[in-house]
């Protein structure tokens, strides 16, 4: 079973959370090198469903400003961007997102995530969504998750399925993926799905 745990670091705000072989944690600086590199031997096998690379997405520099504007993200409470990576060997696996996070009525936020191509279809992302959806559904209170995928990326809509999360419908056009604009499957679900799911 999971459990949620608070670092003992200078912000409490930053989220440790523990499923049974994975740890999602916020990147360091120091995660730069495995980082770049389990990006950069699976371009081929993520870019088809990811917005295009900039020329230095791999970079030292690109990394630091990608953890500069995670921490803003967190501490306005608008995102929270954390890593994949196995509880025994510390690999980095991949990376899980809780972003878009909206207050008020909507008390609703947007899953995205991605996962090296040699630790794909190993059951790592499953276990980091069931692991992540306590933190969505309890600590932070929210009522709503949702998630997106292209059509032809069957892996992630089986996934996201397997996860408890419903099809609601289709955008068109509604994300620029691999430099074009992509229709995505709408899909999302509800805390008290959750909630019975878990029983």
């Amino acid at each position: 079973m999971f459990s949620l745990l608070r670092r003992q670091a200078a912000d409490a705000s930053v989220p440790l959370l523990e499923g049974p072989r994975i740890v999602l944690r916020p990147p360091r600086m120091e995660d730069w090198p495995a980082w770049s590199a389990l990006r950069g031997e699976s371009r081929e096998f993520l870019t088809p469903w990811e917005p295009a690379w900039p020329r230095d997405a791999l970079s030292q520099t690109a990394f630091r400003r990608r953890l500069r504007q995670l921490n803003r993200e967190r501490s306005a409470g608008e995102a929270y961007g954390l890593f994949l990576v196995h509880a025994g060997e510390g690999t980095v696996l991949g990376g899980i997102t809780l972003s878009e996070i909206r207050r008020g009525v909507a008390q609703a936020a947007t899953l995205g995530y991605w996962i090296g191509q040699r630790h794909a279809r190993q059951g790592y992302m499953a276990e980091a969504i069931a692991t992540l959806l306590p933190f969505v559904f309890v600590t932070l209170g929210l009522h709503r998750l949702e998630a997106a995928c292209v059509p032809q990326n069957e892996r992630s809509r089986r996934l996201l399925e397997k996860s408890g999360f419903r099809q609601e419908g289709l955008a068109r056009a509604y994300l620029k993926i691999d430099g074009a604009w992509r229709d995505h499957l709408l899909f999302a679900q509800l805390e008290s799905e959750w909630r019975n799911r878990s029983r």
